[in-house]
């Protein structure tokens, strides 16, 4: 099975060195700086799951130097997604199927209109990791976890094999029947997240801390909730709670990648997600005011440097 990753950054960096660890074929389709930033340091992992620092890497800067490949594995930014489009038909034509590992939902629609709904996959990951300055991968906790099911009946026989293929990587691979509602059950939690930590300015622990920006977490929980079972997708009645349960089992000082990116005055996925939701509930006449509220607190620092 050959296998592309678009981008080697925090997310595709780490799950496919995880790959390569195990002796699968990867490449890396990257940018021409990251390019040269790996070919000088090669790809190396800093995680309290083991440590890794591969060299040898195979490198492209466009697909069109890839020759043959089944599954390309999109790690991009969703900001970066519609400019990475063309790379990923070149490999379409060659055969691929295409498995994102985007946060939201939004992606899979304009993945399906552009290349049809038989070669896009279902996919997500749960991890917390950064690039530090040099470009290392920095991974916290324990979760490294990718999960993959088909969106149609032609990728099941691929999404199995590539299932297996992991079974000896150092990470945790899960082969789901109902890949959309896993996809769901993460996109609301991420949405309410990482819009009540970047709006707050606050670590998750600071807003369990205070009764009223708990309360206002719990709210964007519930309208994530109403947003997808109106469309069709069954979250379970006590989402909210059990994850409100889960954030105070976190770490201490655990924070969103939104609210990362943002105290590195980086770009925010705040379109992907708080945008994204709004767009479905307008579509489906829902209304979500609390995530209304939110996304207009972080939309002036979209851009953010």
């Amino acid at each position: 099975m050959k296998i592309t990753v678009l981008g080697a950054g925090a997310v595709g960096g780490y799950f496919g060195g995880r790959m390569l660890e195990a002796g699968l074929d990867v490449t890396f389709l990257v940018r021409e700086n990251r390019a040269i930033q790996l070919r000088e340091t090669g790809l190396e992992i800093q995680s309290s799951q083991g440590n890794a620092h591969i060299r040898n890497l195979k490198l492209v800067v466009s697909a069109c130097e890839i020759d043959a490949c089944d599954i390309v594995i999109v790690a991009v930014k969703n900001y970066h997604l519609n400019q990475a489009i063309e790379q990923i038909r070149c490999l379409v034509d060659k055969g691929a199927n295409v498995l994102p590992l985007l946060n939201g939902v939004e992606h899979i629609e304009i993945l399906q209109q552009a290349f049809g709904e038989k070669v896009v996959m279902g996919g997500l990951c749960q991890i917390i990791s950064t690039l530090d300055r040099d470009g290392r991968i920095l991974h916290n906790g324990s979760l490294h976890d990718m999960q993959i099911g088909a969106l149609h009946p032609d990728q099941e026989s691929l999404g199995r094999k590539l299932f297996d293929a992991l079974q000896d990587a150092n990470l945790r691979c899960l082969y789901k029947e109902n890949i959309t509602l896993e996809m769901w059950l993460k996109y609301a939690f991420i949405t309410a997240f990482s819009a009540i930590t970047t709006a707050a300015r606050l670590k998750i622990h600071d807003v369990l801390a205070t009764p009223a920006t708990q309360a206002v977490f719990v709210q964007v929980l519930n309208e994530m909730q109403k947003l997808a079972k109106a469309n069709q997708v069954p979250i379970p009645d006590n989402f909210a709670e059990t994850t409100v349960h889960r954030m105070q089992l976190m770490p201490k000082g655990a924070t969103s990648s939104m609210h990362q990116d943002l105290s590195k005055g980086l770009p925010l996925e705040v379109e992907s997600l708080q945008g994204g939701a709004l767009r479905l509930a307008s579509r489906l006449g829902v209304e979500i005011p609390t995530i209304q509220i939110l996304y207009g607190l972080i939309k002036p620092y979209e851009g953010a440097k």
